[in-house]
């Protein structure tokens, strides 16, 4: 007997959100890790809000949204709040109910600052990397450092003089068309309006010129997970001296390794790298010049073994730009777009985690 296709929706429901979602879901044991983190940051929330007064959202929530924000691919926050509305599953990674309402998507804006302030985001990875180093997974001697590009979100039109002279327009209207031939632009000499802090840069000769951050990471080598992270400014020396300060935060007392690519191939930083008893394991570049890297250092197979491990932290960058979103990023000023992009490191190590078999 056929059944009757009825367009008819119960009122009540008596199923929890808990029995809708499979037991081996990916979601459950990242988010068995991510409880337990913002369990250990409790404190620290507590001390971002004032003691009396109407209760806000929790942060807790606040935060669980914006990792599954990162972990879905989700580019806006109005989007995010309306899947909140009716997505099962995200309601439950965030600790809603099924009938809670859901809060307006600019909460996100008016508590970014907040959480901003107190730097939860660096906090909140630190508190993911505990957990790795527990359960003995993070390497503490062999490590990697690499860093790319961010676009800003900021148009090339938004470049002007800093002082103040405009160039040639043609047309009317919002965006008139601008005409830049035979002006150079430089970062000393000009600036975007849009986002002050972005700078012009461009990855080598023939290459376009963007309006760019540059993100640094600093990879352990056992399993690629993020022991560090941080985001500058886009300059020619950016990637040398965030790396030199990611090594001298290495922890113990030991000698490391540390492995690059040929921009790290120069005679300062290798120099540096062994002051602060680190062994640069980067790879050699002989175009045109001599490597400072000797025998002494390559005639080692842990050399080759570092050479060839280092490609993996390619895939961190890779997963950063197409599923946490990163390949340009959606705010402006270097202390937002560095919050995001901790956060997002954070969301990496918990679905690499994930991978090895914690929280299960």
């Amino acid at each position: 007997m056929r059944g009757a296709d009825r367009d008819q929706t119960e009122l009540f429901s008596y199923v929890s959100l808990e029995s809708r979602i499979p037991a081996n879901h990916p979601l459950r044991p990242i988010r068995k890790m991510t409880n337990a983190a913002l369990q250990s940051l409790s404190s620290e929330l507590e001390a971002l809000y004032a003691p009396e007064g109407r209760p806000s959202i929790p942060p807790e929530r606040l935060l669980r949204a914006l990792l599954i924000q990162v972990l879905y691919s989700i580019r806006s926050e109005r989007l995010l709040v309306e899947q909140l509305d009716y997505n099962f599953l995200f309601r439950w990674f965030v600790g809603m109910g099924a009938n809670e309402e859901v809060w307006d998507h600019s909460s996100f804006t008016t508590n970014r600052d907040r959480l901003l302030e107190g730097d939860i985001a660096r906090r909140f990875f630190a508190a993911v990397m505990g957990q790795a180093k527990a359960q003995n997974l993070m390497s503490d001697e062999h490590f990697t450092v690499d860093g790319t590009l961010i676009e800003a979100w900021a148009s090339m039109k938004s470049v002007k003089p800093k002082d103040g002279s405009e160039p040639p327009r043609s047309g009317e209207g919002r965006n008139p068309s601008v005409d830049f031939t035979g002006q150079k632009r430089r970062n000393d000499t000009h600036a975007s309006t849009t986002d002050p802090e972005a700078r012009l840069y461009r990855k080598g000769d023939g290459q376009q010129t963007k309006l760019c951050y540059m993100g640094h990471v600093l990879m352990e080598n056992r399993h690629g997970l993020v022991v560090d992270g941080r985001l500058t400014q886009a300059t020619g020396d950016a990637e040398r001296e965030a790396a030199r300060e990611m090594a001298g935060n290495i922890p113990g007392h030991g000698r490391a390794t540390l492995g690059g690519d040929k921009a790290y191939d120069t005679a300062r930083f290798v120099e540096d790298l062994r002051a602060l008893n680190v062994t640069p394991h980067v790879a050699q570049n002989t175009t045109g010049r001599r490597s400072a890297i000797d025998g002494r250092t390559t005639r080692h197979p842990g050399y080759a073994r570092s050479i060839k491990a280092r490609k993996l932290v390619e895939e961190i960058f890779g997963w950063m730009k197409t599923v946490a979103t990163m390949r340009k990023t959606r705010f402006r000023g270097k202390d937002r777009v560095g919050w995001s992009f901790a956060f997002g490191l954070a969301a990496y190590n918990l679905v690499r985690m994930r991978n090895l078999g914690m929280g299960v």
